[in-house]
């Protein structure tokens, strides 16, 4: 039993660091705007698709190990630029000229915008609504003691811890990354300063699309069989991490994505599968319930 565990909790791991890779999207434009991006799943989806057409152009699925990891480091680039252009174009056209209306129309348009990729992706004849299979390294397991690793859970793991140090030193320690925090505590007062408000949202959306493109080559590597509406459910799980760990906090959307994948996997290696789904929206409820700022998430006074 214990054996069992700790192999759940690996796996957990694994799906956690994806979900905090998309969480943090989430949290990042929330902090800033004060918008639930409900597209940025579907931009996961546009950078699956994009990571699978670049390793079908390189042809990496009929190379070697060593050629292939170069293919896929290629076609990680590729996404992540591909999805940073379009998260900023989103940005300019979709949620710039809604800023001063009311928040229930951002919301909608985001909605909006997210029906537009699914469906556009659907009806895009090199693309279409059919399933395809993702190419990946050749599965292999690395033992470590009595429970084992796959070399592509070691990616999964790795590169997104690397992703999550880059995005922390560039906030922190970054000129870009200290307007994106002013912009976040205080926009009209950051205007006031000199700091390009418009640029730090920008950056900020470019940010969040890069995180979701990289989780949406990982999450087609872990699962791989990709479609235009594949970023629905890790969108929506990302968005419960996020609450969980405390929406517009950083090492919050973190420690959320991490912890939601660990209860999902151990759902399902000691529960049943069925309930996976099930216990992960609950948990949005209860947090909201218990805590609603989440784990590390601050309460916030609002004036009336």
């Amino acid at each position: 039993m214990f054996v069992i565990f700790l192999q759940q909790l690996i796996n957990g791991i694994s799906l956690g660091s994806i979900y905090a890779l998309i969480a943090l999207g989430y949290t990042m434009v929330y902090g800033i705007v004060l918008l639930i991006n409900f597209a940025h799943g579907d931009i996961l989806m546009v950078g699956a698709y994009a990571g699978y057409f670049a390793l079908a152009w390189l042809s990496a699925d009929n190379a070697g190990d060593s050629v292939y990891i170069g293919e896929l480091a290629l076609a990680f680039l590729f996404s992540m630029t591909l999805c940073a252009f379009l998260g900023m174009f989103i940005e300019r056209f979709a949620y710039r000229p809604l800023r001063s209306a009311p928040r229930l129309n951002s919301l909608i348009t985001a909605i909006a915008v997210s029906l537009m990729l699914q469906n556009g992706a659907r009806v895009l004849p090199f693309i279409g609504p059919n399933p395809r299979q993702f190419p990946r390294p050749p599965v292999s397991a690395v033992p470590l003691g009595p429970v084992s690793i796959s070399n592509i859970q070691l990616i999964v793991i790795a590169l997104s811890a690397i992703l999550m140090l880059a995005l922390n030193y560039i906030i922190n320690y970054t000129r870009r990354g200290k307007a994106m925090q002013a912009v976040s505590f205080d926009l009209q007062a950051s205007s006031l300063m000199g700091v390009s408000v418009n640029g730090a949202i920008s950056f900020t959306f470019a940010l969040g699309s890069i995180l979701a493109a990289a989780g949406g080559i990982l999450y087609a590597c872990a699962y791989p069989q990709i479609s235009p509406t594949m970023g629905a459910m890790p969108g929506l799980k990302a968005f419960v991490a996020a609450v969980l760990g405390g929406i517009g906090s950083v090492p919050g959307a973190m420690l959320g994505g991490l912890l939601l994948g660990v209860i999902e996997t151990l759902t399902k290696g000691f529960i049943s599968s069925q309930y996976a789904d099930a216990i992960s929206f609950s948990i949005l409820i209860i947090i909201l319930l218990v805590k609603p700022a989440g784990i590390l998430g601050k309460k916030t006074g609002v004036k009336v």
